[in-house]
């Protein structure tokens, strides 16, 4: 189980050489979580050379990366181009449901037509708006906005397709119109789209699963199936304890190259893809040890330390001026691992 994690943390160039760009990590990765947008940053400048936050927010800035809602109804970071062929294939399932959520919240089919209407004469033409000033903008024209009804329709409005989040001023992403930002949108067909979808998933996370891709981006066994009809030439088909695994067949021997560098520590932030990205993720995470990560299995990951491919405890930056480590192992931890959390610490991007 050790092996596979390693194998993992190859494909996802967490070890070996790191992707030339944050572009290119985002966009080997296919997707990145983000609702926590400075563990995000964290998560892509870990996997690219010499990688630094500042980095990735520039390419956000610069428009090769953007932050929407792609699948799942959560938010996650893209390459630019991929958001579209993304939200065509994965959004109407999301969408199905989201007439249930506009009446919990007390919005009708009239509030959300008006909130298109109202958002795309607010940012045509390049503007530009904060969370704050789109939805006061809502609310100026007519639209419902108290309690949740302003973020649900932000949430509307990019998972529809017409807005996604971009460039950021003053720590504030702002949101702009997708036709506009992204000028160049890839467009799929449907089994296309399947096939680059279960590619890149298996080439940037195998070994993983049929259900590790369901789980992932919140679609259906006969859909992950109907991808791997096409994207299973291009990957290798690998049998772990009895259950079929799918890779790049290039991550074994990128994986030798690197595998002092892989039994080494590494600390990731919270919502990480080596441990999010999974149905099972036993292989990183012991069982005994799952609901230390995601407290009572809320939905919120902490930030793991990981040893030679197992995570060993969580952590967070402390407080006071010198800011140090707060590290809570699951275990006894050698005078060497801790050692080697401290120095990852110090150069975490």
């Amino acid at each position: 189980m050790e092996e596979l994690s390693l194998l993992r943390m190859a494909a996802q160039r967490l070890v070996g050489p790191r992707a030339p760009s944050p572009a290119e990590a985002v966009r080997w990765l296919t997707a990145v979580q983000a609702q926590d947008l400075p563990g995000a940053l964290t998560s892509v400048a870990l996997r690219t050379d010499g990688g630094t936050r500042a980095a990735v927010t520039a390419a956000l800035d610069g428009g090769e990366v953007v932050r929407s809602w792609p699948m799942r109804g959560t938010l996650h970071l893209t390459a630019a181009e991929d958001l579209p062929w993304m939200l065509a294939l994965l959004g109407p399932k999301v969408l199905a449901g989201a007439a249930g959520r506009r009446a919990t919240v007390g919005l009708g089919d009239d509030d959300v037509a008006r909130a298109r209407e109202v958002a795309l004469a607010s940012l045509t033409g390049g503007r530009r708006l904060g969370r704050a000033d789109l939805v006061a903008a809502l609310a100026a024209g007519g639209v419902p906005t108290e309690g949740q009804r302003g973020y649900h329709l932000l949430w509307w409005l990019a998972q529809s397709g017409l807005t996604c989040l971009g460039p950021t001023v003053d720590g504030d992403q702002q949101f702009v119109l997708l036709d506009e930002w992204v000028p160049a949108p890839r467009r799929l067909e449907r089994d296309e789209a399947l096939g680059e979808l279960a590619l890149r998933f298996f080439a940037s996370h195998g070994p993983a699963t049929v259900k590790d891709l369901v789980r992932w981006a919140g679609v259906l066994v006969r859909d992950v199936k109907a991808g791997l009809a096409v994207a299973a030439p291009r990957l290798e088909r690998l049998e772990v304890d009895g259950t079929e695994h799918w890779m790049d067949p290039a991550t074994p021997d990128r994986l030798a190259a690197a595998r002092s560098e892989a039994e080494d520590v590494l600390l990731l932030p919270g919502f990480d893809e080596l441990v999010l990205g999974y149905a099972d993720r036993s292989c990183t995470v012991p069982a005994a040890f799952a609901e230390r990560i995601v407290p009572g299995n809320n939905g919120m990951f902490r930030a793991t330390a990981v040893s030679a491919g197992t995570a060993v405890g969580v952590w967070r930056t402390g407080r006071g001026r010198t800011r140090p480590i707060e590290l809570e192992p699951f275990t006894e931890l050698s005078a060497d691992v801790r050692s080697r959390i401290e120095e990852r610490y110090a150069a975490l991007p």
